[in-house]
This record gives structure tokens, C-alpha cells and sequence, in this order.
């Protein structure tokens, strides 16, 4: 059984329709956005951030865009993920090149954590 979407998310899965197959997955108490396995956004309190790096961070920060913020064991944690720009959320052309450098900063992290994952092992990546 599929978990229940918000209003939200059926628009961004409806926006984002055309850029690619997404998938929206039940996460805590909100919904991460996966392209081709990779999470490239989180959906939390009404609120859409998308994943980022060095490579597009500065576009997040450029329009004052917040991290994803959750709290543990009474500290906070910041993800490298950055609130969305709300105009986005009504022109999906827009969003869909956003999400775009969000989903390509999600498979450098991936790649990067198989790298990473590969060295620990001892075994040869090449």
C-alpha cells in the first residue's frame, strides 16, 4: 500500500511530471523525492528542500534559502539539503532545473560514499 501523500507532494510529483520518473517515499514525518534511486529532496513541515554540494549550495545561499534542520539528543543538525525558493513551486520548468543540480548533487554523494565504502574494504575500485 502506498503511504499517504500531502497535498504537497502530489503538486511537486505533478510539477516535476515532465523532468523525470520521481518517487515520493514516507520518511519519518515527511517524504524524501527519488530519482533513479538517488533521494534528492526532502519534503518536511510544508516546506521542499533539495539536495545540495559545492556545486549548487550557492544558489540556496544567494536567495537566503535555510538548511534542513532536525533536532537529536538536543542539538541541531544540519543536512545538506536547502530550502527551496518558494516562487519555484509554481513554475515547473523552474523547479525541474533545480531539481536537476539537486539529483546531480545526490549521485555525487552517492558516488562518493561507494568510493569511500570501496577504500575501507581494501579491495580495488579500478
Amino acid at each position: 500500500m502506498a503511504a499517504p501523500q500531502t497535498q504537497l507532494v502530489a503538486h511537486l510529483l505533478d510539477l516535476l511530471e515532465g523532468w523525470g520518473p520521481v518517487e515520493a517515499r514516507r520518511m519519518f514525518s515527511g517524504h524524501g523525492l527519488f530519482r533513479d534511486g538517488a533521494m534528492f529532496a526532502i519534503v518536511a513541515a510544508e516546506t521542499v528542500y533539495f539536495k545540495t554540494d559545492a556545486e549548487n549550495r550557492a544558489a540556496y545561499e544567494a536567495a537566503a534559502m535555510p538548511p534542513f534542520r532536525y533536532t537529536r539528543r538536543g542539538k541541531s543538525v544540519a543536512l545538506t539539503f536547502h530550502a527551496v525558493p518558494p516562487h519555484l513551486l509554481d513554475e515547473a520548468e523552474e523547479l525541474a532545473a533545480w531539481a536537476d543540480q539537486a539529483w546531480a548533487a545526490a549521485r555525487r554523494a552517492r558516488r562518493r560514499r561507494k568510493h569511500v565504502a570501496t577504500d575501507r574494504s581494501g579491495t580495488d575500485p579500478g
